[in-house]
């Protein structure tokens, strides 16, 4: 005992002791009153400077695990000795039969958990998040040293649930450069998409306990739909956008509590919505008076045609039934977990109620962060440069699906994925098994579909992947499915 402690080079000597010491008390190791070593003697068994061990014994009584006598030493306190087990037993419990029905349907939906796992060195298609090698480090330094010598004692402090208000102000002009008017509309700051779409269901009243979406759509979408009890009912996707004809006998056979799309660069096929269905879907739903949930998810990363203009800009100010969930988390900085929600002021000030009763606020250091690197002007230089980048890829996968994938059909107009339908007789499930004895692994695209389908599709995010192993990685596929197909 004591001699073998491990140091580590990159902390305090003082604190690795301090927190060794505790180690053996808190295991029983130590009992209570038990003497200890003087720091003399235990510095030579350590073999470590006297005044390292009386730091480290100073921390300790001030910690309360153990206490000094004048004249005879340190000793362990009595509420730091080990507790034995039998002190703390009784029946042990059956976590699995006290859990509920959200517990149950995230735990049935992680993909982490239940997914399959990358082995090192594989090729991997599964992930859509940005490129970190992309990211602008420098300008995030100097954004956070200016905001820290600016106001770094309130940044550091408890925030609003609201949001940060310069962010705000920001991203109410961001949007309404999107062509949003608004006017009777208010922001709320969040953690990312996923806690504002998960506030914004925890919200809304159930009537008919029905959710719309496209088919397929986002699997996190389905996933906490299916977590607050929504059964979802899917539209299927057209070249251009969501189908109006099936939308409109959709609505005529069922009541529905909210309709959850994403128009731009969707997830996950990468089809943008066409102006003329987006107006006609704002329009059908509204008039039904059924609230949209609008996921902006990376509409910025348009490599080509025009702009159009989000959901949320149809209708004017008379569109209040629309709700916009944006996030910069596909192009900037997914770990600073900041998104918004842009909607009716009415509904902004319940759910801002809702979101103090859960997480107070979100990190007032990452919003005020992310709000100096745009104020700054850094976002606009930096979009273009990923814009660039991301759009070479692009190119590269496409040119590659063509080239080696028998597909039946290629889609994806921007962003950082594209979907592959092949043959409907054909499995992605057991392409996926063969593929990954290649070292190649991609999404399956079943796990998208609201209605058990897609079993002959798939989702290749190419993001992450460099230009040499998209073109091997889709060629493995391609080899693979042919092999399957008996070509």
């Amino acid at each position: 005992m004591y001699s073998d402690i491990q140091f580590a080079s990159d902390r305090p000597v003082s604190m690795q002791v301090k927190d060794y010491m505790k180690r053996l008390m808190i295991t029983g190791a130590l009992q209570a009153n038990q003497k200890l070593p003087s720091t003399r003697e235990l510095s030579l068994l350590m073999n470590v400077g006297r005044n390292t061990i009386v730091t480290a014994y100073a921390d300790l009584v001030d910690e309360g695990f153990i206490y000094a006598v004048k004249g005879k030493g340190n000793f362990v306190a009595q509420s730091a000795g080990g507790v034995a087990a039998e002190e703390g037993a009784g029946k042990k419990l059956d976590w699995s039969e006290r859990m509920n029905d959200l517990a149950r349907a995230a735990e049935e939906h992680d993909l982490m958990k239940h997914g399959i796992r990358a082995k090192r060195g594989a090729i991997s298609f599964t992930s859509i998040a940005p490129d970190e090698k992309l990211f602008d480090l420098q300008n995030v330094k100097r954004a956070f040293l200016d905001r820290m010598s600016l106001e770094g004692n309130i940044i550091l402090n408890y925030g609003y649930a609201k949001g940060y208000k310069p962010l705000i102000e920001f991203l109410m002009r961001y949007m309404e450069n999107k062509g949003v008017d608004l006017t009777g509309k208010d922001m709320l700051i969040t953690n990312g998409f996923t806690e504002g779409f998960d506030l914004v269901l925890s919200a809304l009243g159930k009537r008919s306990g029905h959710a719309l979406c496209e088919n397929p759509t986002h699997h996190t979408a389905i996933k906490n739909l299916k977590m607050h009890q929504f059964a979802v009912t899917g539209v299927d996707m057209e070249p251009d956008g969501i189908s109006l004809e099936q939308l409109e006998e959709k609505l005529g056979g069922q009541d529905y509590d909210l309709a959850y799309l994403v128009p731009s660069y969707h997830n996950p096929t990468g089809i943008v919505m066409s102006h003329e269905k987006r107006a006609q879907t704002v329009r059908m739903l509204n008039d039904r008076r059924i609230p949209i949930i609008e996921d902006g998810f990376n509409e910025e990363l348009r490599y080509s045609g025009a702009h159009v203009a989000p959901l949320l800009a149809y209708g004017g100010n008379r569109n209040n039934g629309t709700i916009y969930l944006g996030s910069f988390s596909k192009i900037l900085f997914p770990g600073l977990r900041v998104g918004w929600i842009l909607a009716d002021k009415e509904l902004i000030d319940y759910l801002e109620s809702v979101k103090r009763a859960r997480t107070i606020h979100t990190s007032t250091l990452d919003q005020s962060l992310l709000y100096q690197y745009l104020h700054n002007g850094n976002f606009e230089k930096y979009l273009k440069r990923a814009k660039a980048e991301y759009k070479r890829k692009y190119e590269l996968a496409v040119e590659s699906c063509r080239t080696y994938l028998p597909l039946k059909r290629l889609s994806g107009d921007g962003g950082l994925h594209l979907f592959v339908e092949f043959e409907e007789s054909f499995s992605t499930r057991e392409l996926l098994q063969a593929c990954t004895e290649q070292g190649v692994l991609f999404t399956p695209g079943d796990i998208f579909y609201t209605d058990g389908g897609g079993r002959h599709t798939m989702r290749l995010g190419f993001s992450r992947v460099s230009d040499e192993n998209i073109v091997i990685g889709i060629q493995r596929i391609g080899d693979a499915a042919k092999a399957m197909l008996g070509k």
